[in-house]
Parts: structure tokens; sequence; C-alpha cells
């Protein structure tokens, strides 16, 4: 592991799965539940009131899935399209493609395990095969999904397996979950031009797979950037990603993709 300052040493408490007594409602499905950092939920949805493992969320009138913790989210309707992506942390991964024009919604949430309505404390524990992702609503007459992917590249260390800088383990895997074959030939042809490239130096790791259920994570993950920017933006900046992303890409170059450049 490589040596790190110390106060992100400091700042791994919020990269990593720290348990707390605190419990709250399993079904909210707005970002209006706030915790602090680290802190963990008892949201294991109960025997009695958990959601149909089949059950999917419902839309709203713009096409957008609803994201409800404990369901399954649906997909898009009024011409709108998904995409799904893992590239560690979901605060960071949200927040990037949220900045994207064309974008009409980002959910974080875990998907890539087998396992049904999947907790943080339980991705954390490495008890489920679920990756920390998001699910991305987008309007493909504004951003294309080749566009989307370039987002995703400029945004994390795809040549890390099971790691994303000082977030260590499967759940922090490099992965695109493609939705349908046009995305997973898009995806491949992104992946063997940067290899091409030499973009990197080492070897690419990003696993491209087909998407799953995905499952909304709690509430209190949702925007995290916007309800707790003070900790997001020390753990974003002690976290050493805008670093990577500008030595790798250029100062900007995050900025100019997300604006389709």
């Amino acid at each position: 592991m490589k040596s790190l300052p110390s106060f992100a040493f400091a700042l791994l408490a919020v990269a990593s799965c720290h348990r707390s007594t605190s419990s709250s409602s399993p079904t909210v499905s707005t970002a209006s539940v706030s915790a602090p950092v680290g802190a963990h939920q008892a949201t294991q949805p109960s025997a009695t009131n958990a959601p149909s493992a089949s059950a999917h969320s419902t839309e709203n009138s713009q096409g957008v899935p609803q994201a409800t913790f404990g369901v399954a989210m649906g997909s898009p309707t009024h011409g709108l399209a998904e995409a799904t992506f893992a590239a560690g942390c979901f605060w960071c991964v949200e927040a990037s493609f949220e900045g994207v024009r064309g974008v009409r919604a980002v959910v974080s949430g875990y998907t890539g395990g087998p396992e049904l309505r999947p907790t943080y404390e339980q991705v954390c524990d490495h008890a489920t095969g679920h990756a920390e992702a998001v699910r991305v609503i987008f309007d493909p007459t504004v951003v294309t999904y080749p566009q989307l992917l370039a987002v995703f590249w400029r945004i994390h260390d795809p040549t890390t397996r099971d790691r994303s800088f000082f977030d260590i383990g499967r759940q922090y895997r490099s992965a695109i979950y493609v939705h349908g074959a046009e995305q997973r030939a898009q995806a491949e042809e992104s992946k063997r031009a940067l290899e091409a490239a030499r973009t990197y130096a080492a070897p690419i790791v990003t696993e491209i797979t087909d998407a799953a259920a995905f499952w909304p994570a709690e509430d209190y993950h949702q925007d995290y950037h916007h309800t707790h920017p003070e900790q997001y933006m020390s753990y974003r900046r002690g976290s050493g990603r805008d670093a990577y992303i500008e030595q790798t890409w250029g100062r900007g170059a995050l900025s100019a993709a997300q604006r389709h450049e």
C-alpha cells in the first residue's frame, strides 16, 4: 500500500466501513436523511416490511425511475436511456456525472452481485458481490453513451484492481455494466482506444459486463456532495482522485468531457 499523508489516514474513516448504532427507516426515497461522515445506519429491511424481491421502482412524470432503498431500480421511459458505472466511491462518481450536460439523474447504489436488497454495511463487510456504482439516466439526444464513457475514464484510475485510490476492496472495482449489445460494443471500443493510445502506464483492468439489478443506496449516500459538502471535499481531496485526474488527463479535462468537448 502506498504511503499516505497523515491526514489521509484520518480520512480513511470516511472511506472505510465504521459501524454506527443508529437506525432509520429502510424505505425513504429522497436524499433528506443526513448522517455523519462514515456513519452507517441499520437499514436492513425487516422480514415484514421488506419490499418484494421482484419489485421495481416507479417512474416520475419525466420518465426518470424513482430511487428507493431496498427496491430494484426500474428503467427510464419518455425517450431517456440508462448507463451504469463503477469507479470507486460512489459519492465522487455521482458528483462527476451530475455535471454532465444531458444527464437527467444520477443515483448511487449497488450492483454486480446476486444478493437482494444489499446494505452499505453488507457491501463494506464483503458479505455480497456488489460494487459501489451509479445509475445514470440521460437524454441520448443531448449526450451520447460514448460521451459518458469519456467521463467515466477521466474520473478514476482503471488500472488498479479491486481498489480506488485509498479505498481497498472488491466493492471499489472499476466496471462498466452495459445495457445491451450497442453499449457493450462502444465500451469495448473505448477501452481498446485507450490501450492503443497507451494512456495509462499499467494495463486497464476495468470489467465490462451485462447490467443486472441495481439497488439504490441508503438515502444518506444520495447527493452526498450537496448534503455534506465540507466532508465530501475533504474526502475527495485526501483520496488523491483529483490529483490523479489532473496528472493523467491535464487540468480542466474532466470539465471539458462534461461539456462534451
